[in-house]
């Protein structure tokens, strides 16, 4: 396996990125979309990342996207601007070979750089045992479980939360 180079994405990586998450909405639990967006929407969700100075990352083996990652947001209202929520999407072909591992270590620092003091992951599905892997091995905390709050596949789906502290964290006041 060649070497995976973490960088920010561009509007060009819109395609790919509109692909990988198309393949995870009509194949996978972690996201709870039913209807995959087209690049138009992608490239709009894109541009609001951006415009909150948060990072969107994308995983490369050689010149191919082989994932992408971003932190937006928590909730919108201004008590919540120093909690991110992270999202990994790994192309089908990428799975398990550490790609979302890199894409959220890069996407923690990218966010303690921003000013951000959590993370939180809202884990679709609580038997994605990769996702829920690789947040507790960079050190994400269990906060519980949403039991059936899901419909998709003809079948309910937990949520899983999760937390972690950035920089400082709660411990001092943010600039």
């Amino acid at each position: 396996m060649s070497e995976i180079i973490i960088r920010a994405a561009t509007s060009l990586d819109l395609p790919i990125i509109t692909a990988i998450y198309r393949h995870h909405v009509l194949h996978g639990t972690g996201t709870f979309e039913t209807q995959a967006p087209d690049e138009a929407e992608m490239a709009r969700r894109w541009e609001e990342v951006q415009s909150r100075k948060l990072p969107w990352l994308v995983a490369l083996r050689g010149q191919e996207v082989v994932g992408y990652a971003y932190a937006n947001w928590f909730r919108a209202r201004e008590a919540y601007r120093f909690t991110v929520e992270d999202s990994i999407y790994v192309a089908p072909d990428g799975l398990g070979q550490g790609v979302g591992g890199r894409l959220l270590d890069a996407l923690i620092e990218a966010c303690t750089g921003s000013g951000a003091r959590q993370m939180l992951a809202v884990i679709g599905d609580s038997e994605n045992a990769g996702s829920i892997g690789v947040h507790r091995s960079r050190g994400f905390a269990d906060l519980g479980r949403m039991p059936a709050v899901g419909w998709k596949f003809d079948r309910w789906l937990d949520v899983v939360l999760m937390q972690r502290a950035l920089g400082a964290g709660a411990a001092t006041v943010p600039a």
